[in-house]
């Protein structure tokens, strides 16, 4: 297992929409092996391929952070199906380390994805679960957490972005 680099906002593959996984190989399985890695190292609850470089949609999420086995999920194509309720929370991303603000994200959320051999399964998430699944199918959408907040909001935070890239703490 390897950790992978996490790739920081400002790169262009956060915001291109992923190809659709179509092999279901040792290959991948290695890759969602070495995310979980590397979500757990850097001690967030879900990861999504664009995150480490890899345009395809495909995340893992582990809203235990580690503590249950059974939490530990990897989602291949994600669709969402359905969407209930409202929820509003503080939300951070490991691409966007450092920020974090009130995002507004449904209450349940059932998806649709593929297992690693490729065979089709629903996943029907509350709370956190239902947050992480969404902002992580944003990432294979093309879309980052920014992107749900208010301009003024996105343009503090892009401002933000900028004073680190320029002190060189953003790289």
């Amino acid at each position: 297992m390897a950790l992978l680099d996490i790739v920081k906002y400002g790169d262009p593959v956060l915001e291109t929409p992923g190809e659709p996984v179509t092999e279901f190989d040792a290959k991948l399985k290695r890759l969602v092996s070495d995310m979980f890695e590397t979500m757990y190292a850097a001690r967030g609850v879900g990861l999504a391929a664009p995150q480490v470089g890899v345009s395809k949609r495909l995340f893992v999420m582990d809203c235990s952070g580690g503590g249950d086995p059974e939490a530990r999920v990897a989602l291949v194509n994600p669709v969402v199906l359905r969407v209930e309720g409202d929820q509003t929370g503080d939300e951070g991303c490991l691409s966007f380390p450092g920020v974090f603000f009130a995002v507004k994200r449904s209450l349940r959320a059932v998806v649709r994805a593929q297992d690693l051999n490729g065979e089709e399964f629903e996943f029907d998430g509350l709370e956190l679960e239902a947050r992480c699944m969404l902002h992580e199918t944003d990432h294979c959408d093309g879309v980052v957490f920014i992107d749900r907040t208010t301009p003024l909001k996105r343009e503090l935070v892009r401002r933000k972005i900028k004073r680190l890239q320029k002190q060189g703490r953003w790289v």
